[in-house]
């Protein structure tokens, strides 16, 4: 893990934070003003981009082993999604969440027959959130991220 600081345009910052987010796993971005002229200083949180075509993901077993229980999760999406501001969108959090609890849903032994497909869109939204190409996993995807937010609870 490493920071990056870019010293730039306003006007080229989201370009740039695009393009880093492309190279690098990436955290939130702070944007300050350059303390001597017209530039904005991004300060980004980065580390390596795992190579995604070749992964090994986590077992669900493993990714889910310190997960709260499904009713749980099920209750935390619904109250987040019913207590966001209206015209707000919902964070990563939340869609991490949604997909993990959805793909433990469809890994149950008693899971509704169409809880495979409703799975993977959930996986799929996140990777299109996340803006990570070449995955060909999506499930595999949310189990390794939810692991790692897991970690840093």
């Amino acid at each position: 893990m490493f920071e990056l600081r870019v010293i730039c345009d306003p006007a080229d910052a989201d370009r740039i934070t695009t393009a880093l987010n492309t190279t690098f796993e990436t955290g939130p971005v702070r944007r300050l003003p350059s303390r001597h002229s017209a530039q904005a200083r991004l300060y980004i949180t980065a580390d390596h981009r795992p190579d995604t075509e070749t992964a090994t993901w986590p077992a669900p077993e493993d990714a889910y082993a310190t997960a709260p229980s499904i009713i749980r999760e099920i209750g935390w999406t619904a109250d987040a999604a019913a207590s966001r501001p209206v015209g707000t969108t919902l964070g990563r959090e939340f869609w991490l969440r949604k997909a993990a609890v959805l793909d433990r849903i469809a890994l149950t032994d008693h899971a509704p027959g169409d809880a495979d497909e409703v799975a993977a869109k959930a996986a799929q939204r996140l990777v299109e959130l996340d803006d990570v190409t070449g995955v060909r996993d999506a499930r595999g995807y949310v189990r390794q991220q939810y692991a790692r937010w897991a970690c840093d609870q």
